[in-house]
């Protein structure tokens, strides 16, 4: 058996990304930090850092970022979303990243006020969808601009068509590259992948890979943002729930197998949602051949 293979139809790397998520307290500042510090040498194409519901971590998330600015040779991508906010305001943080050095931002609706399930309600004088927003970040400045995107639909579309169709608007409003929604059958992701192709949509759809930490609250997350969690995956952790060593082992094999199969038949990008947790996701960058690179604090070290 090979340490890892590639690729069974040639060698090429694959180029991955990954998403965290700013602190809440001094714990979870270590834990962020010991995670980007350890994912750092595979040389990520981008890191994204998340922005709370109707902007909570504002101020957590600008300071993640400018300090990855600051202190690695990462290209942050921050979040911003449109909730609870009035377009000035939003505005004033788009502003706000590009005098910090951030050039791309993961532009999205945002979950409503009240939670996943209620009803979206836009704020009044701000921007009313994704796409308005991705208007507005192009019109400040030259951003990358990243989007979502749903193979088994947003919760809230009416149809797949629908969402495809939402998906075309942000698209035309100048959006780069959409990341998607996790999912387990990479059947799913590829017959979306067709159906989006077919609409005339040629940005790079990103396959968003969240490798499986705990199962009841991934499987938990899946039920609220419609995500399908197949029978076999619930077998494969069924009664591992006191056995955490088991389990991570589990765990690794299971998005290892999933993301060979998706480099096997063409993906050459990956992202993972890495939930500030290091290790499990570098263990399956090495299974799939990515080899550490020097960092920026260890180059200026060597010099």
């Amino acid at each position: 058996m090979n340490a890892f293979r590639p690729s069974r139809h040639g060698s090429r790397r694959p180029r991955v990304s990954f998403e965290f998520f700013p602190p809440k307290n001094e714990e979870m500042e270590v834990n962020l930090w010991d995670s980007v510090r350890r994912l750092e040498p595979l040389g990520p194409a981008f890191v994204s850092v998340t922005y709370g519901a109707g902007g909570s971590t504002r101020e957590r998330t600008h300071n993640t970022v400018k300090r990855m600015i600051d202190e690695t040779g990462l290209k942050p991508a921050a979040h911003l979303t449109c909730v609870s906010a009035s377009c000035a305001e939003v505005d004033d943080v788009i502003r706000s990243y590009w005098a910090a050095g951030v050039r791309h931002i993961v532009a999205l609706r945002g979950d409503p006020a009240g939670g996943l399930g209620t009803t979206y309600e836009p704020h009044p004088e701000g921007y009313h969808q994704t796409s308005d927003l991705v208007e507005g970040i192009r019109r400040i400045g030259e951003f990358e601009v990243t989007v979502s995107a749903y193979p088994e639909k947003h919760p809230e579309a009416a149809s797949l068509d629908a969402d495809i169709d939402a998906l075309k608007k942000k698209v035309d409003a100048g959006a780069t590259r959409a990341i998607t929604q996790f999912f387990f059958d990479n059947d799913v992701y590829f017959r979306y992948l067709d159906k989006v192709r077919s609409r005339g949509i040629e940005i790079p759809i990103l396959p968003g890979i969240v490798p499986v930490q705990n199962f009841k609250q991934t499987a938990g997350f899946a039920r609220k943002t419609g995500a399908s969690v197949p029978q076999w995956l619930a077998d494969r952790f069924e009664g591992l729930e006191d056995d955490p060593a088991t389990r991570r082992l589990v765990a690794a094999a299971v998005c290892a197998e999933q993301v060979l199969d998706l480099i096997d038949r063409g993906v050459s990008d990956l992202h993972f949602y890495t939930m500030n947790k290091a290790d499990l996701v570098y263990a399956i960058c090495h299974l799939v051949g990515l080899k550490p690179e020097k960092t920026q604090a260890q180059q200026v070290a060597a010099e």
